[in-house]
């Protein structure tokens, strides 16, 4: 069945947990779709893990237009979220619905993501209003990085983690279906998650939240550069190419690769009149 963002709010009424995954290119996409999962997240997080950026801040609107309208190709039943990049919803409620839509409408995107909550209240309404289903994001927000000063684990003071649980609620009251909550205490997402009526979806955030995310590349050791605490590897799947690049190295010096096997034949009557 097709996932949308009225089966994801479902899912939480039912008690049926979530699983997502991020992705940026149609084979992957393909691959991910086909496994069974709910929803993927074209993220900003392909500034780093693409694009080979320190962070997220300098990804823009073509990058995520260009990796959307290449995932939004292999998929067919998950659900398809794409990040609204920094800057393209900050400036103004018209920038947020202008760039919102055109995610929805050249990228291919079913739903958009953006990060914060009580200043992005107007944006997210705006959005919504728009007839485009929003997926908030609290907790450790990457494109704030700057103000946290890295990547730091948010709410573990009393003061911060009210302004969480308020930020939840408002992204719910401007009319979002779902919440993304980042680097926070679990305690903390399952008070979140019991305060609001729309799923909440973790990473990093611990096991009481509606439904997990997570960068597909980390999951799977193909992402090298670090491993943040909460990713759980579940295949080395960047031991296996790396082998697998050293085998075909070898095979094309030994003159192994290619064989007869993996070459065209021409007849020898054409051939003959060659010489």
């Amino acid at each position: 069945m097709k996932n949308t963002s009225s089966t994801f709010v479902s899912s939480k009424q039912k008690g049926e947990k979530l699983a997502l995954l991020t992705a940026y290119d149609y084979s992957t996409a393909k691959i991910i779709d086909n496994s069974g999962i709910d929803g993927i997240l074209v993220g900003d997080s392909l500034g780093m893990v693409c694009l080979g950026y320190k962070d997220t801040l300098s990804v823009t609107m073509e990058d995520m237009l260009h990796h959307t309208k290449a995932v939004a190709r292999g998929t067919e039943n998950a659900l398809l979220i794409s990040d609204m990049p920094f800057m393209s919803y900050q400036t103004s409620v018209y920038d947020a619905v202008k760039n919102a839509g055109r995610l929805i409408q050249e990228g291919g995107a079913e739903a958009v993501k953006l990060e914060g909550g009580t200043l992005v209240y107007d944006q997210i309404k705006a959005i919504v209003k728009a007839q485009i289903p929003v997926m908030g994001h609290i907790g450790l927000t990457p494109q704030s990085v700057n103000i946290f000063g890295g990547f730091k684990v948010q709410g573990k003071e009393d003061s911060k983690a009210k302004q969480i649980i308020e930020d939840a609620k408002i992204i719910e009251a401007a009319g979002a279906f779902s919440i993304v909550l980042e680097g926070i205490p679990a305690k903390l997402a399952e008070i979140i998650t019991n305060s609001v009526s729309i799923p909440t979806i973790g990473i990093g955030a611990g096991k009481y939240c509606d439904g997990q995310i997570l960068v597909y590349q980390d999951m799977i050791n193909m992402f090298s550069d670090f491993k943040p605490k909460f990713v759980k590897t579940y295949a080395n799947v960047g031991e296996s190419m790396t082998d697998a690049f050293k085998n075909y190295i070898q095979d094309v010096k030994k003159c192994v690769f290619p064989s007869e096997e993996h070459s065209f034949k021409i007849n020898d009557n054409v051939l003959s009149k060659l010489y």
